[in-house]
């Protein structure tokens, strides 16, 4: 992989927050590489040590699964956001993708649909003693793991929100702006790059399978990334 920009080369206003993360906060301005390795080896470290504190088996591998979407996830959004950069890029585009923190707001009301969903409707509608949480935790879930999974969780729909949200400007981009034929290329090599970061969340299925709502939206955001993608790589040809 070759690297996004180092943190100390970027213009803030024109970042992921993500990538904003990697330079702003004292202690963290390493490399994109680097904090993807970090990131793995921590989330994954401490899924084990809590898993074989409490006996949690059962929960290892979802939750190794969705630290590797995440992790995958963070090294296509910076691929993304470096080969946008290399490209002839509108200031426009750039701040509108980069500088909105749309991604962010996405992020967090997926993240409040998902909570919701997990402590609320699920509990409702297949009792205390089957859900997705007693599933993975026990009915007397350790608190340390219920927080370590939410963690992990956010860092996989804030992920989802960006998937969003790329593929929303992408064919904003396409409908507003026109390119030589040789840059739209590069933009449609962008564009799939945005399609493989949502299908790398279809990885998540096997552990939804039996809650349908979640099925349902998980396959369904990865059909309508699609579903943009190919809109705006038509409208952009």
């Amino acid at each position: 992989m070759t690297d996004a920009a180092e943190p100390s080369d970027l213009d803030y206003g024109e970042t992921w927050v993500y990538e904003s993360l990697l330079g702003t906060v004292p202690g963290l301005n390493v490399s994109g590489r680097t904090a993807i390795g970090l990131q793995f080896v921590g989330f994954e470290v401490a899924i084990l040590l809590v898993a074989a504190a409490y006996d949690l088996r059962a929960a290892v591998v979802p939750g190794t699964v969705a630290v590797l979407v995440a992790t995958i996830g963070s090294w296509l959004m910076l691929r993304f956001s470096h080969m946008v950069r290399d490209l002839p890029t509108p200031r426009e585009y750039r701040r509108l993708l980069f500088g909105s923190s749309i991604d962010v707001v996405l992020g967090v009301l997926a993240f409040v649909a998902l909570v919701t969903y997990l402590f609320v409707v699920d509990p409702r509608g297949a009792g205390f003693e089957r859900t997705l949480l007693v599933d993975l935790f026990g009915t007397d879930p350790p608190p340390i793991a219920v927080a370590l999974a939410l963690l992990v969780l956010w860092d996989v729909v804030y992920r989802i929100g960006t998937c969003w949200w790329a593929s929303v400007v992408g064919l904003w981009r396409s409908l507003v702006y026109e390119f030589e034929p040789s840059v739209s290329r590069r933009y449609r090599r962008v564009d799939a790059i945005n399609v493989a970061f949502a299908a790398v969340q279809l990885l998540l299925v096997p552990f939804v399978l039996e809650q349908p709502a979640l099925l349902v939206v998980l396959v369904g955001h990865v059909v309508a990334v699609a579903v943009v993608t190919l809109l705006a790589i038509g409208v952009q040809r």
